[in-house]
């Protein structure tokens, strides 16, 4: 790998991340994962196709890792949430209390969407990829990331109106 690629690769941690967290929930799981993908990337380095989008390629393999992990859980049997202690240090103020506690419900809402909408809504409305670029990701045809965007975003605003009364992941998929 030359330095060019390295420093690429390095400058996308904090994206990766962030796509990671929104993935898991947990800060702990995003930074394994991210890590897992790195390790992942720099092992096959040469599957990586030079002139093609390395952020692509990496936000591919953090999602692929994650749907392994997820489908080896739900093998184990492993069904526990993590808490992030974050979310349970008290606030001084009551605004920044009620802020942080809707921030803990639309982060656990948007885990409740089924994984395909989650990961659309995640590149495109979190990590700012265009619709084109988040379908080429998560090799889609455009037209259905569109559809799973827009069902994702409906039901967050369901969630936020507080017209959900059922969880995210009823009705079909795409």
């Amino acid at each position: 790998m030359n330095k060019e690629t390295w420093t690429a690769m390095t400058a996308l941690q904090p994206r990766l991340r962030r796509f990671a967290y929104g993935l898991t929930g947990s800060l702990d799981e995003a930074d394994d994962l991210v890590q897992a993908a790195y390790e992942r990337a720099i092992s096959r380095i040469a599957q990586w196709q030079a002139g093609t989008r390395l952020d692509s390629w990496m936000y591919r393999i953090v999602q692929t890792i994650h749907i392994n992990r997820q489908q080896a859980n739900r093998v184990r049997g492993a069904h526990l949430t993590p808490v992030d202690p974050d979310t349970l240090a008290a606030r001084d103020q009551a605004r920044a209390l009620e802020a942080s506690i809707t921030l803990a419900k639309v982060r656990g809402f948007i885990g409740r969407l089924p994984e395909e909408q989650r990961a659309t809504l995640l590149l495109v409305a979190v990590e700012g990829l265009s619709y084109r670029d988040a379908a080429e990701v998560l090799d889609l045809p455009v037209g259905t990331l569109t559809s799973r965007v827009a069902r994702a975003r409906v039901a967050l605003r369901d969630f936020v109106d507080g017209s959900a009364v059922q969880t995210a992941t009823g009705g079909g998929h795409s």
